[in-house]
């Protein structure tokens, strides 16, 4: 009797039910259970008639196996503790292996030669991009300077061309419509003292002047025929370049020039004309191929003038302005007469040297006769 034996009792597992508050069930051995479930608490039953005290009855729940515990705690100790591993500057356990795993990959692939390579590819897109400027820059030049030239051959030619023909044109229907200025060298006014072209009209058919100088600047008086290279073209006064010769007409030289020359209808003297070879309307472009004895006309208002060309000076100076004498030089005329000299630039597309033709005037007939035979043949 007494505790002892109760222990005892309970120790060899033949305890009486009477005695005894809890008993295991046959199933509940810890051995069959997997590690750290422990055991279910047993609900308390009410001691019996005289037991000694109420705790005597209750029995210990046995707490999960000692090895259990640890491996739990040092699970849950991993799973708290491990690191996050998309966090930059995760400093885990394994970061030391990962560091030598890393080193027994050797070094990272490149060094020197890459270097060098990259140096080399870079160098290489610097002249790619030098070599593409300056390839957009030439193309950009070449594309002017095409534009250029065209504007000069070409575009040029067609706006000279197109004012000369206008003039031409308006020459003629002054002159048909009686409303000239002049150019008619020895016509008389009309009676009523009207102003000519040669200066202050005399009443009753007296003699007007003629003298040289009375056109204006640019004015067109008169039109140059050179039939056998098919020119038509209108002679304005002066050789400037923007009012005359640029717009594709053919200049006498004249007192403002510094060089005065005749006038056609004047009793002797050389009458001298400028125009372009090449661009502007080039309207002496081909003088050269005029031969002696050739027609070279002079239509004004009221007359045909005729001359027949003599000689030829291919190239000379551009200073040489005695070609330009009445008597010109070079030309082999060998006393005053009426003479006329055409000038242009030679060689083609140059302005080196100076071509020229001299005429002589032949005959000369009213235009209201008509058309001499030199433009009709």
């Amino acid at each position: 009797s007494g505790p002892d034996a109760r222990h005892r009792a309970g120790a060899s597992g033949d305890a009486d039910p009477a005695t005894v508050g809890l008993r295991r069930l046959p199933d509940s051995d810890p051995a069959a259970r997997p590690p750290g479930s422990g055991r279910r608490r047993k609900t308390p039953v009410a001691a019996p008639d005289g037991a000694e005290d109420a705790t005597a009855v209750m029995e210990a729940i046995p707490a999960a196996p000692a090895d259990d515990a640890p491996a739990d705690a040092a699970d849950r100790r991993g799973t708290a503790n491990a690191p996050d591993a998309d966090t930059i500057g995760d400093t885990g356990e394994d970061a030391p292996g990962a560091a030598a795993a890393t080193a027994a990959e050797g070094p990272v692939p490149g060094g020197r030669l890459a270097r060098r390579k990259a140096e080399r590819q870079e160098k290489a897109t610097r002249a790619n991009k030098i070599a593409n400027v300056f390839g957009e820059v030439m193309i950009t030049t070449g594309v002017l300077m095409m534009l250029f030239v065209t504007y000069q051959l070409w575009w040029t030619n067609v706006e000279a061309r197109a004012h000369a023909n206008s003039q031409v044109d308006a020459l003629l229907d002054q002159w048909d419509s009686g409303a000239g200025g002049g150019g008619g060298g020895d016509g008389a006014s009309d009676g009523e003292g009207e102003e000519t072209a040669g200066g202050d009209g005399e009443e009753d058919g007296g003699e007007v002047d003629t003298s040289p100088g009375v056109f204006s600047p640019g004015d067109g008086f008169a039109l140059l025929h050179l039939p056998t290279i098919g020119v038509r073209v209108p002679i304005a006064e002066g050789v400037d370049p923007a009012s005359v010769l640029d717009r594709g007409m053919v200049g006498r030289y004249s007192a403002e020039d510094g060089l005065p020359t005749a006038m056609p209808w004047d009793a002797e003297g050389n009458m001298g004309l400028a125009a372009h070879r090449n661009t502007h309307g080039e309207p002496f472009r081909y003088i050269n191929r005029i031969n002696p004895g050739e027609p070279i006309v002079v239509e004004t208002e009221s007359t045909y003038y005729v001359y027949e060309m003599r000689s030829r000076l291919d190239s000379t100076s551009p200073a040489h302005v005695q070609v330009l004498d009445p008597v010109p030089d070079s030309s082999g005329f060998e006393g005053p007469g009426r003479y006329i000299t055409l000038t242009t630039c030679t060689p083609e597309f140059t302005s080196t040297y100076r071509l020229i033709v001299w005429g002589e005037m032949v005959s000369e007939q009213p235009r209201s006769d008509g058309k001499p035979d030199a433009l009709l043949n």
